[in-house]
C-alpha cells in the first residue's frame, strides 16, 4: 500500500514538472513579429498596403506573469491578442509619409506622428478594443510627455519612383490609456487599486508596413 502511494506521489511529481517545463518552452518561444508576417504575406505580390500592428501587455499585467506567448494565453483565458493588419475586416491605410503613419480597422484606429526631429510627437495614439476584468473596453493610449520610441519609414528598395512605395516599421511605448468614452483612466474597474492605473507599466506598440506614400487630406476651408 505504501509503495503504491510513493508510486503515485513521484507519477505525480513528474506531470508536474513535465507541465513547468512545456511551459518554460512556451514561454522562450517569440510571439510572431509583425515584420515577419508583412514579410510572408508576399509585399511584392500586390500594389495595395500590407500591415500589421501589435500591442503588448506588460508581464506583470498578463497570466502567470506572462510566461506563455500571448496566442496560447488568449486560447486558454480569453481575451484575444492586441493586434489588428491589413487582413482584418474594414482594414485601411490613411495618410502615409516619412513622418505620420495612419492605419485602421474596424474597432482600431492608430495615428502616429513625428516632429521635425524624427521624436515621436504628441499626437500618437492608438484607439483599441480589449477585454479587462472580464468586460470590454475601447480604449484610447498615448505615449508619455516624453515619448518612447521611434516611427521609420523609407522608400522601399527597389521602387520605381522613390516615392511611389515605402516600408516602415514602429515600436513605442504607451505610458498613458483612458477609457475612450469617459476619458478616465482604469483603476477599480480593472481590478486594482484606486488610483492604480491600468496598465501597470507602459503598454508596446510595435508593427511594420508596406504600401503607397498617401498625403493627408486637406482641411476643409
Amino acid at each position: 500500500m505504501k509503495r503504491s502511494i510513493k508510486t503515485s506521489l513521484i507519477i505525480i511529481a513528474l506531470a508536474l514538472l513535465a507541465a513547468v517545463a512545456c511551459l518554460m518552452w512556451l514561454g522562450s518561444r517569440p510571439d510572431a513579429d509583425p515584420d515577419d508576417l508583412v514579410a510572408a504575406s508576399g509585399a511584392n505580390a500586390s500594389r495595395g498596403p500590407l500591415f500589421e500592428v501589435r500591442i503588448d501587455k506588460p508581464r506583470m499585467d498578463r497570466f502567470l506573469g506572462g510566461i506563455l506567448p500571448t496566442k496560447l494565453e488568449a486560447y486558454l483565458f480569453g481575451g484575444g491578442e492586441l493586434r489588428f493588419g491589413h487582413a482584418n475586416p474594414g482594414a485601411r491605410a490613411g495618410s502615409v509619409g516619412p513622418d505620420h503613419l495612419a492605419l485602421s480597422a474596424d474597432g482600431w484606429d492608430l495615428l502616429i506622428e513625428t516632429n521635425s526631429e524624427g521624436a515621436v510627437a504628441p499626437g500618437t495614439r492608438i484607439v483599441f478594443p480589449i477585454e479587462i476584468a472580464e468586460k470590454q473596453w475601447t480604449l484610447r493610449c498615448r505615449p508619455a510627455d516624453r515619448p518612447v520610441g521611434y516611427l521609420r519609414i523609407t522608400p522601399r528598395a527597389g521602387s520605381v519612383e522613390i516615392d511611389d512605395r515605402l516600408e516602415g516599421r514602429f515600436l513605442i511605448e504607451l505610458a498613458r490609456c483612458e477609457d475612450s468614452k469617459t476619458g478616465k483612466i482604469l483603476d477599480t474597474e480593472a481590478g486594482g487599486n484606486p488610483g492604480d492605473a491600468w496598465p501597470s507599466s507602459p503598454l508596446t506598440l510595435r508593427g511594420s508596413f508596406v504600401g503607397p506614400a498617401t498625403p493627408p487630406s486637406p482641411e476643409p476651408k
